[in-house]
């Protein structure tokens, strides 16, 4: 616990603090390396060096500043870029006429921590101790923008630092996806595009070449990890698989990078995908050419594709053949010649200016008398139009228009807001998000809700050339603003490959499966490694690599190559097989041994044997005879919607026809034998009226049943699909299988009620019982019903209607044969026996 004693002071030394009413900085002040005063000031942060000596902090005493190391000709490029786009605004008389910009340009070393300083110090004016007016320590920034980082990682911690004060900051290269999130980055714009499109476009170049089976490398930071975590969505999917994906930061240990090593030699993969900076892809090149790992196709990022120096560090022509996205061409005119005028000794930043000068012409300005390491002494006056280093490479001349833009953006915005009236918007931050215009070049520089501008990408080859160097061929575009389908655009130019091949290098899994085949994924292997597995019957797949096999529409099949479907067989029972010839004949034949029964009925129809039993129920019965044979024909044929309501409805209505006449006939036979006992007249109530009644009456409820089945759902005619793979049944749907069923189960009730009454009168007492032969009949017919229905259920395709034919014409020639056979057989082979006498069975007594 704290003593008393130590809390009172403690509490004093506060009371005074906030009495003092002065703001002091804490820590030492952070000094610009180039530095301009003037009426609006801006800032900048760029990498003047690449590194920086290690040191071991003891924490026993103030830690001393950074001392940095590598000095980076490309940062000191950016920086002339910014200087030069003001001094061309300064010198503009439409643009900020009258008002002229200054600058403040820090050196971040390349290290995050000095890049938070940096911005700080901007944000804060450096100022060791100054009074506030309202609000403690609050006021307003001396910049109005900051231009700057270059990479995406220092970006993110100055832009959270700074976000909070309003401040814009404005990238040249820093490319991570995660800076699109204003909530996160509020006062973060760039004049680049987010990889969140070049990852994109790296999946869908590499899927046009039909690399299925890639390889990954990335810088192990924002940059390299938000690309990469985007690449594999995307990758993923096109079908795109990784092999191995790998992270390196050139700062990592030599055992790290010999593992990345091994991981690509024991790889199957060709195509490599890195999404790397520069300074990561030379560390990376160095290893690749001291173990020639040769052959990989490499495809790359705007972070390393376009860099003439890398070009130059690949000795082994381990890039030979590298395909890669870049910012587009552009040409800022007069910067060249800006660059090529410098003069250190005509700066206000002599130090830094100093230090370039002595790096780029190996000279010292004073050199200490025992020092021999430079070859002269600078003079300031050094020609710069003839030195060959990578100062003077302006291959990097899209970045430089990238600061460029971001400094004409700035100036754009300023001289809206003090030109705007009191109803806009005076933050210049949120003006900035909404400006406008176009460059001298011709380029439009405006800014997306998410601060980013319009994606639009170079594809670069590299092409080695006779002299030894690589030229970097534009062989496309990819332009994110048009539809899917036409973003990439490969030109018809010709490609060089790995090892200065002239063919698309194959990186797959697998092999391409043939048509006729599908994928079938390999267990615990990634989704491009598969086998091929011939489809199944009735699937087919017609294009090369297909995923799935395509079912073929139900009146197809698949052929015997599984690549194509033909039309199936349609099947139904026709007149033209032989089993409908034959079918077809049974019935005629029933047909004309009916007429012929009618006409030997007809030509003795005086006859007692045809008159005992009322002819008109037997002529009827021969009709309704001749109609079911007739029926059975609508059974047979190509079904069509009228024939199958018809056959149905025609069969139900005659065979019920049928029965009620055959019932008529068996309650004559009974009502005569009571009417023949003493005292019973039952006769007068069964008279031919009451007949020819009762078997309109009988037809009719059929004739009903047969109305409401077609009325409610009647039949129609089907193609079943299911019951044969490889062919088609074209048969008659039952529409309401309880209609067809109540059709039957009438007949069935009808002639089960009519073999009752049979089977009653099979004894009575007359010579010839006709009661007999109806009961055989009804036996027959109810035989072959009963044995229609398991026949009719279990029989496939056509063969279900040849058995419903086959009960329609057995159960015909049933009743036939049973009940008038014999009595052709009386009356033309015993014509003696066809006497009322005989008939009556009085002939035979003895």
């Amino acid at each position: 616990m704290m003593p008393l004693s130590s809390f009172a002071l403690l509490l004093v030394a506060s009371f005074s603090q906030t009495e003092e009413l002065v703001c002091r900085q804490r820590g030492d002040p952070e000094s610009p390396q180039l530095y301009k005063d003037a009426e609006i000031m801006l800032g900048g942060i760029f990498s003047f060096h690449s590194s920086w000596k290690d040191r071991q902090d003891t924490y026993n005493q103030k830690p001393l500043p950074l001392q940095c190391t590598s000095l980076n000709f490309r940062g000191f490029q950016l920086a002339q870029a910014m200087l030069f786009a003001i001094e061309e605004i300064n010198n503009s008389k439409d643009l900020l006429p009258g008002i002229s910009l200054g600058y403040k340009i820090y050196d971040s070393c390349s290290s995050i921590a000095t890049s938070v300083r940096a911005a700080l110090a901007l944000a804060n004016d450096n100022e060791v101790a100054w009074a506030p007016s309202e609000e403690p320590c609050t006021r307003f920034s001396q910049v109005q923008a900051i231009l700057g980082e270059t990479s995406s990682s220092p970006c993110m911690a100055v832009a959270t630092v700074i976000g909070p004060f309003h401040i814009p900051m404005i990238s040249h290269s820093a490319t991570c996806t995660c800076l699109s999130d204003k909530k996160k980055y509020p006062s973060f714009l760039r004049t680049i595009p987010s990889d969140y499109y070049q990852s994109r476009a790296l999946a869908q170049l590499v899927k046009h070449f039909g690399w299925t089976w890639v390889g990954a490398i990335r810088t192990n930071d924002d940059y390299g990890n938000y690309g990469m975590v985007t690449f594999t969505e995307i990758a993923k999917r096109l079908g795109i698989c990784l092999e191995y994906s790998v992270s390196f930061f050139r700062t990592d240990p030599p055992k790290k990078l010999q593992k990345i090593i091994d991981t690509i030699k024991s790889s199957t993969s060709k195509v490599i995908v890195a999404f790397l900076s520069y300074m990561d892809m030379e560390v990376v090149l160095h290893e690749l050419s001291h173990h020639n790992l040769t052959g990989y196709q490499w495809v790359g990022t705007e972070g390393w594709i376009l860099d003439s120096q890398t070009a130059v560090t690949d000795t082994g022509h381990i890039l030979d053949g590298a395909l890669g996205l870049s910012i587009p061409k552009a040409h800022v005119a007069g910067l060249r010649e800006f660059m090529s005028n410098i003069k250190p000794l005509n700066s206000s930043s002599t130090e830094m200016f100093t230090e370039f000068w002595e790096a780029l012409f190996s000279c010292k300005f004073r050199p200490s008398k025992s020092s021999s390491e430079y070859q002269s002494v600078c003079t300031g006056h050094e020609d710069l139009t003839g030195v060959q280093n990578s100062f003077s490479d302006m291959s990097l001349m899209p970045i430089f228009n990238n600061v460029y833009k971001g400094v004409y953006a700035v100036a754009h915005t300023l001289h809206g807001v003090l030109n705007c009236n009191k109803s806009c918007s005076k933050i210049v931050l949120r003006f900035l998000k909404k400006i406008q215009f176009k460059t001298k070049g011709g380029d439009e520089v405006y800014f997306n809700e998410n601060g980013d501008p319009a994606a639009k990408y170079e594809i670069i080859n590299w092409q080695p050339t006779a002299k030894g160097i690589v030229d970097f061929v534009t062989v496309g575009l990819y332009d994110a603003s048009l539809p899917a389908d036409k973003q990439l655009n490969l030109q018809n130019t010709s490609l060089i490959w790995a090892q200065n091949s002239q063919e698309v290098p194959l990186s797959v899994c697998s092999e391409k499966c043939p048509p006729g085949t599908r994928k079938v994924l390999k267990k615990g292997k990634p989704i491009c490694c598969y086998d091929c597995l011939r489809c199944a019957e009735g699937e087919i797949s017609n294009s090369t690599d297909s995923i799935t096999c395509v079912r073929c529409h139900p009146e197809f099949w698949s052929n015997a190559g599984r690549d194509a479907c033909v039309r199936k067989k349609a099947e139904f029972l026709s007149y033209e097989e032989i089993m409908g010839a034959l079918l077809t004949a049974a019935s005629l034949s029933g047909t004309c041994i009916t007429n012929v029964v009618a006409l030997i009925f007809f030509r003795y129809r005086h006859t007692p044997i045809v008159r005992a039993n009322n002819s008109e129920l037997s002529f009827l019965l021969l009709f309704s005879l001749t109609l079911c044979f007739l029926c059975s024909l609508t059974f047979i044929g190509r079904p069509t919607q009228w024939s199958c309501m018809l056959r149905h409805t025609a069969f139900g209505i005659t065979f019920v026809l049928c029965i009620s006449c055959v019932l008529g006939k068996t309650l004559v036979v009974l009502m005569a034998f009571r009417a023949s006992l003493p005292g019973n007249n039952v006769m007068k109530w069964f008279g031919p009226a009451q007949q020819r009644l009762s078997v309109l009456a009988f037809t009719f409820i059929q004739v009903l049943i047969c109305v409401l089945w077609l009325t409610i759902a009647p039949p129609f005619p089907l193609k079943n699909f299911k019951q044969f793979k490889n062919k088609i049944i074209l048969e008659c749907a039952l529409g309401s299988a309880v209609g067809f069923w109540a059709v039957l189960g009438y007949i069935g009730v009808l002639a089960l009620f009519c073999f009752i009454l049979a089977f009653l009168a099979r004894k009575l007492p007359n010579n010839f019982n006709e009661a007999k032969l109806i009961t055989f009949s009804m036996l027959i017919f109810c035989a072959v019903w009963i044995t229609f229905i398991p026949a009719y259920i279990s029989s496939p395709g056509k063969f279900s209607v040849a058995v419903e034919i086959f009960a329609i014409l057995a159960s015909s020639f049933g009743l036939l044969f049973c009940i008038f056979i014999p009595k052709c057989y009386i009356i033309l082979l015993k014509p003696e026996k066809n006497t009322k006498k005989n008939i009556m069975g009085k002939g035979t007594q003895k």
